[in-house]
């Protein structure tokens, strides 16, 4: 498996050859470093470690530093590991946007933007109770009966009620890599990716 730690830049569409328009996003992708290779004799599996961003020194702490210092870097602020890796790097290599190909099938981790305290109606779908007539008051959005009172006498596990909204690591699967622009480390991948502009995400193949 190939992969690379990228920041979301925002959204934008492309015009195929065809004419058909596509909405797609702009990451910027690496470069990143590798700071270890892991083997099944040293550590029990296979992988590999990269960075990306740069981070100030006395940011950092002393064993962030040395461990930094081995692959020949500075301080970095992501560290990911990318398992059963195909890339055959070194300590201290690089990884760049140039690993995928335009036409790619990719899929992107990343965490969604966090909406706060929400109620049933955004944070479930549900409809309310219609329309405020006959005696009605401030009940449009409520979430309705919860539970018996006599029987069961208690609030199932799992009931969907009001609550924090957002904020969750997700994995969209089945993107297409539409452009790549090597000289400024932009990829760009079809659909919409998880987070707000600047978060990082991860692009595995």
């Amino acid at each position: 498996m190939k992969g690379i730690i990228g920041k979301k830049i925002g959204m934008t569409s492309i015009f195929g050859t065809d004419g058909k328009q596509t909405a797609c996003t702009i990451i910027e992708a690496g470069p990143c470093v590798v700071t270890q290779v892991k083997t099944p004799e040293s550590d029990g599996y296979s992988a590999i470690q990269v960075a990306y961003g740069d981070k100030k020194e006395k940011n950092s702490t002393k064993a962030q530093l040395n461990h930094f210092a081995k692959a020949n870097t500075t301080s970095k602020r992501v560290v990911k590991e990318f398992r059963n890796s195909t890339l055959e790097q070194t300590l201290g290599g690089t990884i760049t946007v140039d690993i995928f190909a335009e036409g790619d099938s990719v899929e992107v981790v990343g965490t969604t933007k966090g909406k706060g305290f929400q109620g049933v109606v955004k944070r479930h779908g549900f409809h309310g109770v219609g329309e405020a007539s006959h005696g009605q008051h401030d009940r449009q959005r409520a979430p309705g009966s919860v539970g018996g009172s006599s029987y069961p006498a208690r609030v199932f596990k799992g009931m969907r009620m009001a609550g924090r909204m957002g904020q969750d690591r997700v994995k969209v699967k089945g993107l297409k890599v539409v452009k790549i622009f090597s000289d400024r480390n932009y990829i760009l991948i079809s659909g919409s990716v998880p987070g707000h502009n600047g978060s990082i995400v991860l692009i595995q193949k």
